[in-house]
């Protein structure tokens, strides 16, 4: 509310000063687009879904970054009064497992075969790797997580390239709004100088007798009716013009830019048939460049790397650990050899699955119903681009018929208005021929404005605003 009560009374005093001082350019479809593209704020934020992404990414490569881990462990009311204390970096792989590298030291007395908890007094170098041969060897919850993350990663293209078609088409609407609107102001004021005109010719005329003083006062009751029509296609034109200055913005501050009347191009561009090979094209493409089909694809992806995971959590554990401890100094006990290398090979198995077999079910009924979901779109985006190019189609037809219909009201209302001044004829025959040329003008607007309409939703179900890149599209 607050933004209209400014923006309005600004409205009314630049549409009175520009015309007079003639500087402003006519305002073109592609300056609008170009800002959508750059500073409309809703597209602005879409972009910021790619930083999401990217950060979901660093997140989950956090699981693989390394730890250090440090333990103490001490016998204070034992048999051995002793201690033994370890520093060791762990760092996974993103092969699976993990290796590990530190330093051990034990201190007091221990028992001799405890030997994992004695070192020599000066310590010993650790290190040792921990391979899984079965489950986990080729995917575990990590690298499901990092995989799916950066599935994310591209799913915020299709989610950006959503709303970048989505506004263009709503720019576009926009845009040719506000040429209808400004197009219905100005027809309504012709009308209004055409009755005001006439208003003097009666005036002169019944001061001289020559008509009665009532025929005065019905142009005069016409006048004030289309005084309100404009008034009416005023408030209409300001409020088109309100809507589209939320696309059109300032290439620095990104405020809206309020188009004036005298930004307003001579008319509707000039329409164009779309080509039937054009459109064959442009819909074989479209099941390509719309973000439907692809988001699709992406999810399946997801849904595959889950169901690795569940085929993963199906099969028995068999893990590998080798350690390699290397004493330090020279002090080393005669029951440590100065480099040792041990072993362990541990097998289990679950008895019952239910959870892993369960969650491998969901995951393959999830991805046959994205599946289905993808045919439909498929479907779907033929059926939008059929019927859209259907509808261009039809109103580009309707407007040669508009034409014409425009051009019989005129015929029509010259030949009354020349039977009028002859006196052949009384002023409301006039009034209903010029109300029918009036009805035939906004007739032709609303033709103009169906087809550029049905030309901004054809675009948008053919993706022909599909940038070849959005990083491209972004700068």
């Amino acid at each position: 509310m607050m933004i209209r009560r400014i923006l309005i009374p600004l409205f009314c005093l630049m549409n009175v000063l520009m015309p007079r001082m003639g500087v402003a350019a006519p305002l073109q479809l592609d300056e609008v687009l170009a800002t959508v593209r750059t500073q409309y704020p809703p597209l602005l934020a879409a972009w910021l879904q790619q930083d999401i992404a990217s950060g979901r990414i660093r997140q989950a490569e956090g699981a693989f970054d390394p730890m250090l881990v440090a333990s103490l462990n001490f016998r204070p009311l034992d048999y051995y009064e002793g201690a033994n204390m370890s520093f060791l970096i762990d760092q996974p792989l993103l092969s699976g497992g993990s290796v590990y590298a530190g330093y051990r030291l034990s201190t007091g007395s221990l028992p001799s075969y405890d030997r994992k908890d004695r070192t020599s007094s000066s310590g010993e170098a650790v290190m040792g790797a921990r391979i899984p041969l079965l489950r986990d060897r080729t995917i575990d919850a990590r690298r499901a997580n990092l995989g799916k993350a950066a599935v994310d990663r591209e799913l915020a293209d299709p989610l950006i390239l959503r709303q970048y078609l989505t506004f263009h088409r709503a720019a576009r609407i926009a845009y040719y709004n506000w040429i209808a609107a400004g197009r219905r102001l100005a027809v309504a004021e012709d009308v209004l100088r055409v009755a005001k005109q006439r208003d003097e010719f009666l005036q002169k005329q019944s001061e001289a007798g020559a008509i009665a003083p009532i025929v005065l006062v019905d142009n005069r009751r016409l006048v004030v009716s289309r005084e309100i029509a404009v008034l009416n296609a005023n408030r209409r034109f300001e409020a088109t013009s309100i809507e589209l200055s939320l696309f059109l913005r300032d290439t620095k501050t990104t405020e809206p830019i309020l188009p004036l009347r005298g930004q307003l191009p001579a008319g509707f561009p000039q329409p164009q048939s779309v080509d039937q090979l054009q459109f064959v094209s442009d819909r074989a493409r479209a099941t390509f460049r719309r973000p439907e089909v692809r988001e699709i694809d992406l999810l399946v992806r997801k849904g595959e790397i889950d169901k690795q995971l569940a085929t993963n959590n199906l099969k028995p554990n068999l893990d590998l650990a080798m350690e390699m401890n290397r004493a330090i100094g020279h002090d080393v006990p005669k029951d440590i050899k100065e480099t040792e290398i041990n072993g362990l090979l541990r097998f289990s198995v679950p008895i019952g699955r239910n959870e892993a077999q369960g969650r491998l079910q969901d995951i393959e009924a999830s991805i046959k119903q994205l599946q289905q979901r993808r045919q439909f779109a498929c479907d779907q985006i033929q059926a939008e681009s059929n019927n859209t190019y259907q509808e261009v189609s039809t109103a580009y037809a309707a407007l040669d018929q508009s034409k014409l219909n425009v051009k019989l009201a005129r015929e029509l209302e010259a030949a009354e208005s020349d039977r009028f001044k002859q006196g052949a004829t009384d002023l409301l025959a006039l009034q209903i021929r010029e109300q029918a040329t009036l009805d035939a003008q906004f007739l032709e607007i609303d033709a103009f404005l169906a087809y550029f309409r049905a030309l901004a939703d054809y675009a948008a179900a053919v993706a022909t605003d599909a940038p070849n890149s959005l990083m491209g599209a972004k700068k």
